[in-house]
């Protein structure tokens, strides 16, 4: 199915009213948010005219929308996808969303120029995300635009358009619909949780982790985007990234963000660590260890090592763990020890995989070796690991990931040779190509 888009990945999706009541300027928070730039601007930034908006404000909003994006549209780095009004089970709601469509997209009003999609929340069945797509159809036939090249993105906030997901491979590219237009799948965890009548004992989101993982899927077999809900705890930074650590192991590999401090983290969290560093299980608790002169040396209670005659004693939370020397010690220890690779050991691993595939090998092993220090004892330990092409390949989308926020954000480029150097970003932009 052809892609009407450009962008591989979206990191961050970033919402902001587009109408704030009681104000002087009520588009203040847009004329704000038009001015980000570098790593605290999103790759997709949402003019939100619904939910952040208050329903008396959102005509307001939608002309915000066009004098903010006519004027500073051209010069934002990101791409500008507006949220317009929409709902399943209600047809006047649907017809002010398209109203706020036909107004937003006049290319005589100067906004559209700049605008590469919209985002239609609320949707159900399949039908309902074929009812959007053809408005979306008719704003481009009334204002002489081609048809599809507005992108239109869905959140997924009910049963309904979750299960619709699972036809999007079907539907997709049937004449009598213009659904390649689809961009991203975004998770509305908020409206979902109420759809379903959820209850938690604290009144707290699910973690609805099997909506996450079914969005991540649907987007890889339709060729889309996935994206998660909002983080509503802004303070909660080290929550924030346990969200996307967990989301990145499914592949959703981008979040909403409430704030620009909240961007920030998006955008940095899914590429590579510019430090690499090891971690140890200790007792169920992943702990990153400390560089000590090149040692890597664990600080906490829960894992010790003692001399114990000619032997040692290795205890993991309550489990004690006898070994006869080093060589066992070793062993023991390595098994509760990762590595995190840094972009340049990425870049490095795959540039030695290129040099040997040419050569004609198929496969090699790459050593990962550290030296441990629990308490006073130091353990050297190393892994050898093989590679091979779909190794090569499965390593390869953290690069892909930097290459095309590289290509598509230069605004980001000095926040990047300044995390990594020009040397590595410079590798890192030949290898696999």
């Amino acid at each position: 199915m052809e892609r009407k888009h450009n962008r591989k990945f979206v990191r961050t999706f970033f919402t902001s009213p587009t109408a704030v009541e009681g104000e002087d300027d009520s588009a203040k928070m847009m004329e704000s948010a038009s001015q980000l730039r570098g790593m605290q601007a999103p790759d997709v930034w949402v003019p939100d005219n619904e939910d952040a908006t208050a329903p008396n404000m959102r005509d307001e909003g939608a002309q915000n929308i066009i004098d903010v994006v006519s004027e500073n549209g051209a010069d934002f780095p990101g791409e500008i996808h507006p949220r317009v009004v929409w709902h399943r089970d209600s047809p006047e709601t649907r017809y002010q969303g398209f109203q706020h469509l036909l107004e937003i997209a006049d290319p005589d009003n100067g906004a559209i120029q700049h605008i590469d999609g919209f985002v239609i929340p609320e949707v159900g069945d399949i039908d309902d995300w074929k009812k959007a797509d053809e408005f979306l159809t008719i704003v481009e036939n009334e204002h002489g635009l081609e048809e599809g090249s507005i992108a239109m993105s869905v959140i997924v906030e009910c049963g309904a358009s979750e299960l619709a997901m699972e036809e999007l491979r079907t539907e997709i590219g049937r004449p009598s619909n213009n659904l390649e237009r689809l961009f991203m799948l975004v998770n509305g965890e908020v409206d979902y949780t109420k759809s379903m009548r959820a209850i938690t004992p604290t009144g707290e989101l699910p973690p609805w982790p099997e909506l996450r993982h079914n969005t991540s899927r649907a987007a890889d077999a339709a060729g889309l985007i996935a994206v998660d809900g909002p983080y509503d705890d802004i303070r909660d930074v080290d929550g924030y990234r346990e969200r996307m650590t967990d989301n990145q192991a499914k592949g959703q590999l981008g979040i909403w963000s409430l704030t620009p401090g909240q961007v920030v983290e998006a955008n940095k969290s899914p590429l590579p660590t510019p430090e690499g560093y090891w971690l140890l299980d200790a007792d169920g608790e992943e702990v990153e260890l400390a560089d000590e002169d090149g040692v890597w040396t664990y600080k906490g209670d829960n894992v010790s090592v003692e001399e114990s005659g000619d032997g040692y004693v290795l205890t993991v939370g309550t489990d004690e763990i006898e070994v006869a020397d080093k060589d066992e010690l070793a062993e023991e220890v390595l098994d509760l020890v990762s590595y995190v690779p840094s972009m340049n050991d990425i870049v490095d691993s795959m540039e030695e995989f290129e040099a040997a595939k040419e050569a004609g090998k198929g496969a090699i092993a790459m050593t990962q070796a550290a030296t441990v220090r629990i308490g006073d004892v130091d353990v050297d330990v190393s892994r050898d690991r093989m590679w091979d092409e779909a190794t090569y390949q499965a390593l390869q989308t953290p690069i892909t990931l930097f290459q095309d926020v590289y290509e598509n954000r230069p605004d980001q480029h000095e926040d990047l040779a300044e995390l990594y150097s020009e040397d590595v970003v410079e590798r890192a932009m030949e290898v696999g190509n």
